[in-house]
């Protein structure tokens, strides 16, 4: 067994409590980056600046991250230190980056590696960026979460309010025109493919936005809809319309959704990624 299928048979058994685990991941980061500007000499100026130039994991995320997001308005050094600051808060952030990190190695195949998702793919750095900017808004800097929040979807293409309250393991795979609401809560485990809705039905206030309870798949283009709860271990077909709540280990799909299959065993739709449905009783 590979290390880094190694580091992913802990993640899934006790990586949501194992400390260790996130200085492992770094010492992988750092091994692969050695390994790639060895292979690309083109890019050994970025990858040093990205990870070898740092000491930890928290530091080359707070410094990738501030890269991403810095321009004319707040600078990337203002950024880097807003991060730096939030993570030596509330540590659960960097726990949440790592097991965020892993949930992208385990469950996407083109993940070959630590350092390509960590440098490269949108979905881990709008979600990071959407973690910070919960913790600002729970601290009441909210003309500054909602500033962050629309340079993510400038950047990124990705809006989610910095209201949402997001568990560890998330998957935001491709993440291009993923919207979450203000009044959403998403649970450990799941996984959310692009396209992905979690809207209110009109201009209701108040609590109106769905709640994703753990280890939930929300297949490509799925839109969910209202303050309804989606079940643990549910799976939501892909372009399916969800208007009503989900039961546990349910299988949705259509417009509007209905139930059409139920998980089997210890099935997590959130880890495996089968986006795949029953076969219907009918041939056409």
């Amino acid at each position: 067994m590979s290390h880094i299928s190694a580091l992913a048979t802990r993640y899934l058994s006790d990586g949501q409590n194992n400390t260790d685990i996130g200085n492992d991941v770094w010492e992988a980061l750092r091994g692969e980056a050695f390994r790639a500007i060895a292979n690309e000499k083109a890019l050994r100026g970025f990858i040093n600046t990205a990870v070898l130039a740092h000491e930890d994991f928290s530091s080359a995320l707070a410094a990738l991250l501030a890269r991403k997001l810095g321009g004319p308005h707040i600078s990337a050094e203002r950024l880097e230190d807003l991060v730096r600051t939030a993570s030596a808060d509330d540590p659960e952030l960097i726990r949440s980056g790592v097991a965020d990190l892993m949930g992208v190695l385990t469950r996407d195949p083109a993940a070959g590696s630590y350092l390509g998702p960590f440098l490269y793919y949108k979905g881990y750095h709008a979600l990071q960026w959407q973690r910070i900017s919960h913790w600002l808004w729970q601290r009441r800097s909210k003309e500054l979460a909602y500033f962050l929040q629309n340079r993510c979807s400038e950047v990124f293409a990705v809006d989610i309010h910095p209201a949402v309250p997001i568990g560890r393991g998330v998957f935001i795979d491709h993440a291009t025109g993923v919207v979450i609401g203000e009044t959403a809560v998403i649970g450990n485990d799941v996984s959310i493919l692009q396209g992905v809705t979690l809207g209110g039905t009109g201009k209701e206030t108040g609590d109106r936005h769905p709640k994703i309870r753990d280890g939930v798949l929300l297949s490509v283009g799925a839109k969910v809809l209202g303050n309804i709860e989606i079940g643990a271990r549910a799976k939501i077909g892909a372009g399916s319309v969800v208007l009503k709540s989900v039961p546990p280990c349910a299988t949705v799909a259509g417009v509007p959704a209905k139930i059409v299959g139920w998980c089997r065993g210890t099935s997590v739709p959130g880890l495996s990624m089968d986006q795949s449905l029953p076969e219907p009783d009918y041939s056409i």
